[in-house]
C-alpha cells in the first residue's frame, strides 16, 4: 500500500493545492475535549444519526430543534426513565419525526449511556479514553452494547462528536480496494483488522489522527 505522503500528494493533485487539501481536512478532538462532552451531546448525536439513517437528512436537520425540545436537551438519565406516556407524547410530536422503533433506540441509548456512567463516572469518559489504534473495537462496543449504532451509524456518531474516526465511504472503501487492503466494503473480522491496521500505519506515518486519514483517502478518488 502507499504511504501516506504518497495518498497525500494524489489528493493535492487532484484537488489543485495543499491548501486546498488542508480545507477538506476535520479536526478531531482530543481526549481531554472529549471527556470533558456531557453525555447529553453523545446521546444527542446518536439520535441524529439514528434518525438521517435511511431518511431526509436535510429534514431531519430543520426539524433538529424540535428534536432537542421533545427528548428535552437529551440528557440521558431524563430520557432514560421516559415511559409509555412519554413514548406517546413523542408519537404525537408534530416536531419531529414520529417513527416509533427509532424513537425507542434512542430510550435504549439513554439507558446504555446511564449504564456507562453508573459504571465509570460518565460515558463520555469512557469514549473519550477507547484506544483510536482499537477504533474497530469501539464500534463493536457501541454495536453490542447500544441500540441501532451499527454499520455507518456508529461511524457518523464519533465524527460528529469528533472522535477521531474512519467512516468506510464509498471513497474511502475505493481508495482502501485500490490499495490492495480490502476486495470489498469491510465487514469481516480479518478485513476489519486489516483496514485498522493500515490506518494505524498512516496516522503514524504522518501523526495525523484517523479522521484526517480517513478524509485525506477520499479525496484521492
Amino acid at each position: 500500500m502507499r504511504s501516506f505522503d504518497e495518498l497525500y500528494a494524489i489528493a493535492v493533485q487532484r484537488k489543485g493545492s495543499k491548501e486546498a487539501v488542508e480545507a477538506h481536512l476535520p479536526k478531531a478532538k482530543t481526549k481531554a475535549e472529549l471527556a470533558a462532552l456531557p453525555d447529553s451531546r453523545w446521546l444527542a448525536e446518536m439520535a441524529r444519526a439514528i434518525f438521517q439513517a435511511g431518511f431526509s437528512w436535510k429534514v431531519i436537520e430543520a426539524k433538529w430543534p424540535g428534536f432537542e425540545v421533545a427528548f428535552e436537551g437529551f440528557e440521558p438519565s431524563r430520557v432514560a426513565m421516559y415511559g409509555d406516556d412519554e413514548l406517546a407524547r413523542l408519537l404525537a410530536d408534530k416536531g419531529i419525526v414520529r417513527n416509533g422503533p427509532k424513537i425507542a433506540a434512542v430510550i435504549e441509548n439513554a439507558v446504555f449511556l446511564t449504564d456507562l456512567a453508573r459504571e465509570s463516572g460518565s460515558a463520555a469518559k469512557v469514549f473519550a479514553e477507547w484506544p483510536d489504534e482499537d477504533y474497530i473495537g469501539f464500534l463493536e462496543f457501541l454495536r453490542k452494547r447500544g441500540s441501532r449504532l451499527g454499520g455507518n451509524t456508529g461511524q457518523r456518531v464519533c465524527r460528529a462528536v469528533g472522535k477521531p474516526s474512519f467512516i468506510f465511504s464509498t471513497d474511502v472503501v475505493a481508495r482502501l480496494i485500490a490499495e490492495g487492503i480490502v476486495e470489498k466494503e469491510p465487514s469481516s473480522k480479518r478485513e476489519l483488522a486489516a483496514v485498522q491496521a493500515a490506518f494505524n500505519e498512516w496516522s503514524a506515518q504522518s501523526g495525523r489522527s484517523l479522521s484526517v486519514v480517513s478524509r485525506l483517502l477520499a479525496l484521492t478518488v
